[in-house]
């Protein structure tokens, strides 16, 4: 590797001429390694099975995709808000062993307007079909078919990324694919089967923030930096969790489907060791991109000041840390409030004192999602600072 001789530094400054960023001993072809890691690694996760594959409802039907061709509102009942009854449909399957083929199919409403949908003329739904040698027994409409739509929406998505980020964007999208399969093919399962919900979450986590920072940074001194500042403030958001949810005496079934999950046959789940371990899950995204933006500011200063102390670069960083907690803080507030927003509007209409409204069970978790994950940024931002100053400066 070629080296350009140091200037003299000019009075009261340690900074000199730049130089090429040496990477340290990783090789030229290293980010392609990398990405045939990370590949590797989904085609893995993909092969794995959850233990949970013969689960499935309906595993004597057939799960098609059909057309509504007509529709019969007659038998629906209506009361004010609440509709109940059945829609009886034409369909035309458009895939499948029947593809082709015309039925009758059955929408059953049960007057829960979360659930219930009303099919029209023209609109394509999910059906499971019940048979018996070929011959059609009933046809069930179980929604409105989207994954079309959410196919078209998640590449749209990727190509945007890699357009515009171009390998920063490939490796985006395989670290947001690598978040999704580490999701459902370990966490998920690992808490189903009882494993301590706690320590399956922080493992799961360690997992997902190294790979997808390795894939940022690759194997140098920036992963060590951010990798240990993110995972100092998960968790250290883990433990405020598990102290504020013993405190506040928080059950974890106020978590939405918990109860609809110990009725399935999961009684013995620790729910309330579930919702500790989902704070600091939640707040591990924005943990790793706090830790991210720091560390690339420190490193950038370091690359731009080679001789610069490590007293000095953790200032540097720590200057950046007070700026980014200032609007980081407020992430978790807003993401967490907008999942809530129609219970606070039926507070407020139902005019609930904000001391009842403080005092419920379900505010009361997320006050600990939002705080305790913002206490995780918070303790991020100037450990990130620190670690990376002293690693990264010489």
């Amino acid at each position: 590797m070629r080296y350009f001789r140091r200037g003299k530094p000019s009075p009261g400054s340690h900074c000199v001429a730049r130089h090429p960023f040496k990477r340290g001993n990783i090789p030229r072809n290293a980010p392609i390694l990398f990405l045939g890691l990370s590949l590797l690694f989904i085609f893995l996760l993909l092969l794995l099975p959850t233990g949970f594959e013969g689960a499935y409802q309906f595993k004597d039907a057939i799960k098609c995709k059909v057309e509504i061709l007509e529709v019969d509102n007659s038998s629906l009942i209506d009361t004010g808000l609440i509709r109940t009854g059945q829609q009886v449909c034409k369909v035309r399957f458009l895939n499948g062993k029947f593809k082709g083929q015309t039925s009758e199919g059955w929408n059953m409403l049960s007057g829960a307007l979360s659930q219930d949908k009303l099919f029209h003329p023209g609109d394509k739904a999910q059906a499971v079909v019940h048979h018996d040698d070929g011959e059609i027994i009933s046809v069930n409409l179980i929604d409105f078919y989207r994954l079309g739509g959410e196919l078209i929406l998640a590449l749209a998505f990727a190509l945007f990324l890699v357009v515009f980020a171009r390998g920063v964007g490939v490796r985006s999208v395989l670290s947001f694919v690598i978040t999704i399969l580490v999701l459902w093919k370990i966490l998920v399962p690992l808490f189903l089967k009882g494993f301590n919900p706690i320590l399956t979450g922080l493992v799961a986590v360690a997992i997902m923030t190294f790979i997808i920072l390795a894939l940022v940074y690759g194997f140098d001194k920036k992963l060590l930096a951010s990798f240990c500042g993110a995972m100092s403030g998960i968790i250290f958001a883990m433990v405020l969790s598990i102290i504020c949810s013993r405190a506040f005496h928080i059950h974890g079934a106020v978590m939405h489907n918990s109860e609809a999950l110990l009725y399935s046959g999961f009684q013995d789940l620790n729910l309330t060791q579930i919702f500790m371990a989902s704070v600091c899950i939640g707040a591990s995204g924005s943990v790793m991109d706090l830790s991210v933006d720091i560390t690339s500011s420190v490193s950038e200063v370091v690359r731009n000041c080679p001789s610069i102390l490590k007293k000095e670069a953790i200032k540097s960083g720590l200057t950046v840390a007070r700026a980014a907690m200032g609007t980081m803080t407020t992430t978790l507030l807003l993401a967490y409030s907008g999942t809530c927003i129609a219970m606070l509007m039926t507070f407020m209409a139902q005019g609930t004192p904000i001391y009842n409204i403080l005092n419920n069970n379900i505010v009361a978790s997320e006050i600990i999602n939002t705080i305790a994950g913002s206490f995780g940024l918070a303790m991020t931002a100037p450990l990130t600072a620190v670690i990376a100053g002293t690693v990264l400066a010489e």
